[in-house]
């Protein structure tokens, strides 16, 4: 009699203990994640707490976030708990210093094909010229990428005045001989007059040739090409010429690679490794990017109403980023 109820107490037992240990897997409590100032990254933060929220059962709330002072808020202060995009290459060897210390670690390349940054032509110029490939090939026809103040010459056009990359697009106009060439830089002043020389180029069919970037609702909305380099990227190259505003002699280079990963704190992956997994294995392309943010920018939507968007048009792409269960979990708060 003593041994059954010896027996009977250590099943309970081991039961009480398997039970915890599921709950605890199981686990998820309060997740913050960063809202990020720039478009495809507040979209993917929307979708993160929507699946956390109705998938998982967290407590999924979006705080304010940029670059910098998030990345910095998780490796001193170990919150936020989520990172949607970080440009790891800006800053690539304090963000390997944090993972070696386990202050920070890396999930998912969130945009699996990296961010394209470089310069651009339309894609019914593309079409008509195939022989334009390269950044090289388009500079040698300038008569199908007319200036504005004067046709006779071609316009590339240039990044908004006091970003960064002005520096590198003058220095890549100098490596190509631009103006050897035939080619004028035409200042574009701000991002919206960037944007309006693409969509007035597009209006009236004629040739565009500049500097833009990918993931954005511009490249959705307009089908461009991005243009080849004639070289492979060369970092010393850029670190000491292509990016100094006083390089003499530039050489030709490619733009430096811009991969883009989710970071989270080593306490979310430790206590919701349900929810980390997640994280690791979601991502989506540019076409995917571009498309959810031409939709969010013509229709003047929220972060928010995009991410249902998304949710409600993509399951063939989200589906695959969670397990049965939580999908069907999904779909019924859709």
């Amino acid at each position: 009699m003593k041994f059954l109820i010896t027996t009977a107490a250590a099943a309970l037992a081991l039961g009480a203990l398997t039970g915890a240990a599921a709950a605890d897997d199981s686990a998820c409590g309060k997740i913050t994640i960063a809202n990020m100032s720039w478009a495809s990254a507040e979209v993917m933060g929307e979708i993160d707490r929507f699946i956390l929220e109705h998938g998982f059962g967290c407590d999924a709330e979006l705080v304010p976030g940029d670059t910098m002072p998030t990345f910095t808020s998780m490796t001193e202060k170990g919150e936020p708990d989520v990172a949607p995009e970080m440009f790891v290459n800006q800053f690539r060897e304090q963000i390997d210093a944090a993972v070696k210390d386990g202050r920070i670690e890396y999930a998912a390349k969130v945009l699996s094909d990296g961010s394209q940054e470089g310069f651009w032509i339309p894609q019914y110029i593309a079409d008509e010229h195939p022989d334009i490939q390269k950044l090289s090939d388009a500079f040698a026809h300038p008569e199908l990428f007319p200036a504005p103040e004067d046709p006779s010459k071609g316009a590339v056009y240039d990044c908004p005045a006091g970003w960064g990359c002005q520096i590198m697009v003058r220095n890549f106009f100098k490596a190509y001989d631009g103006e050897k060439n035939g080619f004028v830089m035409v200042d574009t002043g701000s991002s919206a007059g960037l944007d309006g020389s693409i969509a007035n180029a597009f209006e009236s069919k004629k040739g565009w040739l500049g500097y833009y970037w990918s993931p954005t609702a511009i490249i959705g909305r307009y089908p461009m090409k991005l243009l080849e380099f004639d070289v492979p990227f060369d970092q010393q190259e850029w670190k000491t010429c292509t990016t100094q505003p006083d390089c003499e002699n530039p050489k030709k280079n490619a733009w430096t690679p811009a991969d883009v990963y989710t970071l989270i704190t080593p306490r979310l992956a430790k206590e919701s490794p349900k929810v980390a997994e997640y994280l690791k294995n979601r991502s989506w392309g540019n076409d995917t990017v571009n498309s959810i943010l031409a939709w969010k920018d013509e229709n003047q939507a929220t972060g928010e109403d995009t991410a249902l968007q998304f949710l409600e048009t993509h399951e063939d792409i989200w589906s695959k980023w969670v397990s049965p269960e939580v999908a069907e979990k999904v779909k019924a708060a859709l």
